[in-house]
């Protein structure tokens, strides 16, 4: 009876279906997903499935992964007005490669309280790291970065640009790109991307 009022209950939040919208649309397999959040394939399969609810531990491991809060996947998704605020002690650093040595930048999600974001916006910190170990990305829409402090180098297609603390720089990041910090100081950046 208890598990039938939790089954009602949850079902319309559709939670399953929620978190594989976020995993396909950052297209991550469930493996990947695996590493980021630290719970098995399998486990995540059944979510997504709806053979389990999560608990709130392990949805906001999901949640963090995809910058997004906790409310997503609870609150009325036609809600116009939201104001949401992150505090520097809430955030949760990443790698860029989870698992690797060689990551050239860790990042922080500054914005994963917004529930329906037009943009995604991070703290990003760059590592020390040799030009042989970047590794090319690229994804749909714009990217801007603002350098806090530091100094960064950005190879967009062939293209190398160097920038220096108070610099920033916008473009098409559909086009292959990698950082690299050039300066032996800390550099970071605050980084938005757009689809």
């Amino acid at each position: 009876m208890v598990n039938e009022t939790i089954v009602h209950g949850l079902k319309p939040y559709q939670i399953g279906e929620k978190i594989r919208g976020l995993r396909l649309k950052k297209k991550l397999g469930l493996v990947e997903l695996g590493k980021h959040t630290g719970l098995s394939a399998a486990l995540l399969s059944k979510l997504e499935r709806g053979k389990l609810f999560p608990t709130l531990p392990t949805l906001l491991r999901v949640a963090m992964v995809f910058g997004v809060g906790l409310e997503f996947f609870f609150t009325d998704e036609h809600k116009k007005h939201f104001v949401g605020i992150v505090r520097k002690t809430e955030r949760q650093k990443f790698p860029e490669r989870p698992g690797s040595k060689e990551n050239s930048y860790f990042f922080e999600s500054l914005d994963f309280v917004a529930t329906e974001r037009k943009l995604n916006a991070f703290f990003a910190e760059f590592q020390p790291i040799g030009p042989e170990n970047l590794k090319i990305h690229q994804h749909n829409g714009v990217e801007f970065l603002f350098v806090i402090q530091g100094k960064l180098e950005i190879k967009i297609g062939t293209e190398l640009h160097s920038l220096d603390e108070g610099d920033a720089i916008y473009f098409d990041s559909s086009v292959p790109h990698t950082y690299r910090r050039t300066s032996k100081k800390e550099c970071s950046a605050v980084v938005v991307t757009a689809a």
